[in-house]
């Protein structure tokens, strides 16, 4: 259900589910969603009978990885998938040596993020033009 992408194909569906929920949804014009930044991460896959429907991008900055661009289209919402995108995220920065983890998280989903041991950390900012806190989560 959920993979690291390792291809062009898979990471064409990556940019679709992205391209569906940043820029169509959320009104993130496609200048800023895509960065060059796309082509030195590890990018997460979920799909289900070839049909993409999540989709994420883990960074490494120092000694965090940063989850980044994690998306879940409409129809398939509701049904845990985030949760288990996000625990699949964190699984492969772990396998990379990783032992801290931040996230710029939408200010909607704190809560979503506190439920997998991020603390947000500052006041909120402006990212693409929504409200973001920047959350952490140190398991070392």
């Amino acid at each position: 259900m959920f993979k690291v992408v390792t291809n062009l194909e898979d990471l064409i569906k990556v940019i679709v589910v992205r391209g569906i929920v940043f820029v169509e949804e959320q009104g993130v014009p496609y200048e800023i969603e895509h960065d060059a930044y796309d082509l030195s991460a590890t990018h997460t896959l979920g799909e289900t009978d070839g049909e993409p429907f999540a989709a994420g991008r883990i960074r490494a900055l120092g000694e965090y990885a940063k989850l980044e661009r994690v998306a879940v289209r409409k129809s398939y919402r509701g049904k845990n998938l985030g949760h288990e995108l996000t625990e699949f995220m964190i699984a492969v920065a772990k396998e990379h040596g990783f032992q801290k983890f931040k996230v710029h998280a939408q200010s909607y989903l704190t809560d979503f993020y506190r439920k997998h041991g991020f603390e947000i950390v500052g006041d909120t900012f402006k990212e693409a033009n929504i409200d973001h806190y920047l959350m952490i989560r140190d398991d070392s």
